[in-house]
C-alpha cells in the first residue's frame, strides 16, 4: 500500500523538520512499534531520536479506530500516531515514513538532506484481513537473509500474510527433526530445468538449501514484529517427489527416485498407507511447533491419479476404506490431515482443488484457478482467500515484448494487479463475508536468485497491496502518479524493479524459451480444470 492522498492538509502548519531535538515517546503497549519507528528513522537521518514526553514524535491507541487502521496527524509542531491497535499504529508509522523524502530508507547517514514531513492528516484502514504474499522457496530456495529483507518490503507495502511454499517436487526446505533425510536428502537437486519448454536443457548445476528450525522461529519472530503471520505449506499428496526421494515407501510404487529436477506437474504421488497419514501428521507436529499460524497449509493441488489407477494395492486401499473413486482418495488423505489439524486448534489451508472432496467447516480454500474456487468455497461456507492466476500471479511474464525473461502464460502487467478484487460480483453479501482477502503468489520455476524476485514482485506486488488494503472503487491514474514517486523508495532500497519501459539488459533471459499463452487459450484451459468444482 502507497501513501494515500491526505485526508486534509493541516492549514497554516507548514511541516515538521526532524532535527537533533527530536523525540519520540510511545506508551509499554507500543514499546515495540516505537523500537522499529527508531530503527528505520536512525540509518538515514543519524538522529538520536531518544525518548521523552512531550515528544516530537507521539504513538498512541485510540479504540475509536479499527485494530488495523491508523490515524496520522502531523503539524510544525510534532507528529502523533495512533491506530486501534498496536498493528495499525505500525502501519501509520509506515505512512509517516513515506511522507518523508525517499532517502528515509537508505541504510547510512544521508549528508545535505533536509528531514521535512508535510502537515498534513491522513485517517485509513484496510478492507481486508489477510492481504498476503506466497513465496515459492521450494523451486529455487530463497536464503534466509532474503526472506527477513523481504518481510521488511512487505511491511513497508502493509502486507501482513507471508504463505511460504516450503515443500515441493524440486526441494523440502523445512528441517523436521524426526526424518532428517527430508533436508539431508530431499533439499538438494543435481541441476534444474533452464526455460518452460518440455524439451528445455537441465544447467548442470546442483541447487538447494533450507531452512533449520532455528532459522524458522527467527523467521517467524521478526515477521510477527512486523506484524506479518507465516502461513507454512507442506504440499500433499501430489508435488512430493522430493519426499519420495527421501524416504521412498511414501511412494505407491516405493522405487528409488531423485530429486526432481524438471518443472510442471509430476506424476509420482504418495501412497494412502497408514503409515504414509502418520508420517505426515509427524511433519506437521514440528511445524506446528514452529508456526503460531492460525492457518497451516497442505497443498492439495494437482495431484495426478494415474498411479492410484494402475496400482493393485491402491484399489484395495480404497476397498478397505470404502471409496468407490481416485478423487475420494485424494479427499480422505486431506481430510486426515484436517482431522489432525483441527484436533490441534488450527484451520487448514489449502488449493481449490480440496474442494473436490469432503473438508471440515473450519477450511480455508486458496482460490487461484479463476475465481470459481472462491465462489464454490463461499456458498458452501468456507472461508477464500482469493488468488487467481489470470490477475496476481507475479511471475506471469509483465508484456507481450521479446524482451521479457523467459515469458510464462498470459502478460500481467502493474494495471492488470491493480485491477484485482478479491471479492467476486456474483456473491451475495453474506457470500461475500466469507472472502478474507487476497494474496499474490510468487513462483520460482524460473527465478533463480533474489534479483529476479525483485523483478517479478515490483512493482506489481506495490498494486497488489494497494488494491488489497483500498477500497473497491480505486484510480489507477492516481495509483500510477504515487507510484512515480515511490520507485524512489524502491531505489533507495536497492529494490531491481521492472521499470515501465521493460527489463533492464541483465533482467532479460535471450535465448531461454517460455510458455506464453492469449489470454482465451488460458481461460479454456482453467474452465476446463474447474469444471467438476463449478458452482450449480
Amino acid at each position: 500500500m502507497l501513501i494515500p492522498r491526505p485526508t486534509s492538509r493541516v492549514p497554516g502548519q507548514g511541516e515538521l523538520v526532524l532535527d537533533h531535538g527530536t523525540t519520540v515517546a510511545a506508551p509499554d503497549e507500543l514499546a515495540g512499534v516505537l523500537v522499529r519507528l527508531q530503527q528505520a528513522l536512525r540509518p538515514a537521518t543519524g538522529l538520536r531520536l531518544r525518548e521523552s514526553s512531550p515528544a516530537t514524535v507521539t504513538l498512541a491507541l485510540d479504540d475509536g479506530l479499527e485494530p488495523e487502521g491508523f490515524r496520522l496527524r502531523v503539524t510544525s509542531h510534532g507528529a502523533t500516531v495512533a491506530g486501534g491497535a498496536a498493528a495499525g499504529v505500525f502501519y501509520g508509522c509506515q505512512a509517516l515514513l513515506q511522507l518523508l523524502p525517499p532517502a528515509i530508507y537508505r541504510r547510512a547517514p544521508v549528508a545535505g538532506q533536509r528531514w521535512a514531513i508535510p502537515a498534513v492528516e491522513i485517517t485509513d484502514a484496510p478492507r481486508f484481513g489477510w492481504r498476503g504474499v506466497m513465496l515459492d522457496v521450494a523451486r529455487h530456495f530463497l536464503p534466509k537473509a532474503d526472506v527477513l529483507r523481504f518481510l521488511d518490503l512487505m511491511a513497508m507495502h502493509r502486507l501482513n500474510v507471508l504463505h511460504l511454499h516450503l515443500t515441493d517436487d524440486q526441494g523440502w526446505r523445512l528441517e523436521i527433526r524426526r526424518y532428517p533425510r527430508l533436508t539431508e536428502v530431499g533439499a538438494w537437486r543435481r541441476e534444474s530445468q533452464v526455460g518452460a519448454t518440455p524439451d528445455a536443457p537441465g544447467d548442470g548445476r546442483p541447487h538447494g538449501g533450507y531452512y533449520t528450525q532455528d532459522d524458522i522461529r527467527e523467521i517467524v519472530a521478526y515477521a510477527a514484529e512486523r506484524f506479518i503471520t507465516v502461513v507454512p505449506e507442506i504440499e500433499s499428496p501430489g508435488h512430493v517427489q522430493a519426499a519420495l526421494a527421501a524416504y521412498p515407501e511414501l511412494g505407491v510404487t516405493g522405487a528409488p527416485l531423485e530429486v526432481f529436477t524438471r518443472w510442471g506437474i509430476n506424476p509420482n504421488v504418495l501412497n494412502a498407507e497408514e503409515s504414509t497419514v502418520d508420517f505426515f501428521t509427524g511433519v506437521l507436529d514440528e511445524v506446528l511447533e514452529l508456526f503460531p499460524s492460525r492457518w497451516i497449509g497442505v497443498g492439495g493441488d494437482e495431484c495426478p491419479r494415474d498411479q492410484w489407477r494402475a496400482d493393485p494395492r491402491t484399489r484395495q486401499r480404497m476397498a478397505e476404506l470404502g471409496l468407490g473413486r481416485e478423487e475420494d482418495l485424494q479427499a480422505w488423505f486431506i481430510r486426515r490431515l484436517d482431522d489432525h489439524l483441527t484436533a490441534a486448534g488450527r484451520r487448514l489451508f489449502g488449493w481449490d482443488e480440496i474442494l473436490e472432496g469432503d473438508l471440515a467447516p473450519g477450511t480455508t480454500i486458496a482460490s487461484w484457478r479463476g475465481m470459481t474456487g472462491a465462489v464454490t468455497a463461499a456458498r458452501r461456507g468456507y472461508d477464500v482467500v482469493a488468488c487467481p492466476e489470470d490477475r496476481v500471479y507475479l511471475d506471469y511474464r509483465q508484456s507481450d515484448s521479446p524482451d521479457e525473461p523467459i515469458p510464462v502464460a498470459v502478460a500481467l502487467g502493474v494495471r492488470d494487479v491493480y485491477a484485482f478484487d478479491p471479492v467476486p460480483p456474483e456473491l451475495t453479501d453474506d457470500e461475500a463475508g466469507h472472502v478474507l482477502g487476497g494474496q499474490a503468489n510468487i513462483w520460482t520455476e524460473h527465478a533463480d536468485s533474489p534479483r529476479t524476485v525483485d523483478y517479478l514482485a515490483f512493482p506489481r506486488l506495490c498494486a497488489a497491496a494497494e488494491a488489497l488494503w483500498g477500497p473497491a472503487d480505486r484510480d489507477f491514474a492516481d495509483f500510477e502518479e504515487r507510484l512515480d514517486t515511490h520507485l524512489a523508495r524502491l531505489d533507495a532500497l536497492g529494490v531491481e524493479y521492472r521499470r515501465a519501459d521493460g527489463p533492464r539488459p541483465w533482467q532479460r533471459r535471450p535465448g531461454v524459451p517460455g510458455r506464453p499463452f492469449t489470454r482465451e487459450q488460458r481461460s479454456a484451459h482453467i474452465a476446463r480444470l474447474v469444471a467438476n468444482i463449478s458452482p450449480s
